[in-house]
């Protein structure tokens, strides 16, 4: 058995979820459009260059996640994947993760978008394994902050680490493994991995793959 993990947002997805979640619930009014449009943007924007500052990130984009019940935010989320999800998976990231699949490989998506956003896209992809940001939560409801250790970065190894522990299993378990990511912020898991691939990469993971020898290939 290998083990075959694949970022989400810009991997297996023609866009950003987190990003498009933002812009979704400000089309819906659950929260005031002008300023959290402008600041989801510049917060996008630092993401892509590598300069994120995710602790501030994670306190605006999981404040809304409190401000509502876990029945409207799933209502909300149920049109998010219907009129905007739906049209972002990409065709060939399907035929690939199902490639691994019937090669026996363990598969997992890794993605520092909060789980509240990409479980369901997750299930929709039929891949059972997610490790992503966890939102906290408090009686059934969430608090605005996250729990335990954000799947960003670095992160991402540690995350992927004690999820293998609970199997009984590390990286070395497996005769190969690969990581699929189009980011800059992902080279941390990817040079963990055997099999590191660039997917339709940003210009600075594209470099880096070059000069390394990775592959570099496009799912769009």
């Amino acid at each position: 058995m290998n083990l075959a993990l694949f970022d989400l947002d810009n991997t297996l997805l023609a866009g950003d979820s987190d990003h498009a979640w933002g812009e979704f619930i400000c089309a819906r009014g659950a929260v005031d459009a002008q300023a959290y449009q402008a600041r989801n943007n510049a917060f996008y924007e630092q993401y892509k260059a590598g300069t994120l500052d995710n602790n501030a990130f994670l306190a605006f984009v999981l404040e809304p996640l409190a401000r509502l019940t876990r029945g409207e935010l799933d209502a909300l989320h149920a049109d998010f994947m219907r009129e905007v999800i739906s049209t972002m998976i990409l065709p060939q990231g399907q035929a690939l993760i199902r490639q691994h699949r019937e090669a026996g490989d363990l598969v997992a998506i890794v993605t520092a978008t909060n789980a509240f956003v990409t479980a369901p896209i997750a299930r929709a992809l039929g891949v059972e394994h997610l490790i992503a940001t966890i939102p906290a939560q408090e009686d059934g409801r969430f608090t605005g902050a996250p729990r335990g250790t954000p799947a960003f970065k670095a992160g991402k190894i540690t995350r992927v680490e004690a999820w293998l522990e609970s199997l009984a299993l590390n990286l070395h378990s497996f005769p190969r493994s690969w990581f699929y990511s189009d980011s800059l912020n992902d080279l941390p898991l990817l040079s963990r991995v055997s099999d590191p691939v660039a997917v339709d990469p940003d210009p600075t993971l594209r470099q880096h793959a070059e000069q390394a020898g990775w592959p570099v290939i496009s799912l769009r």
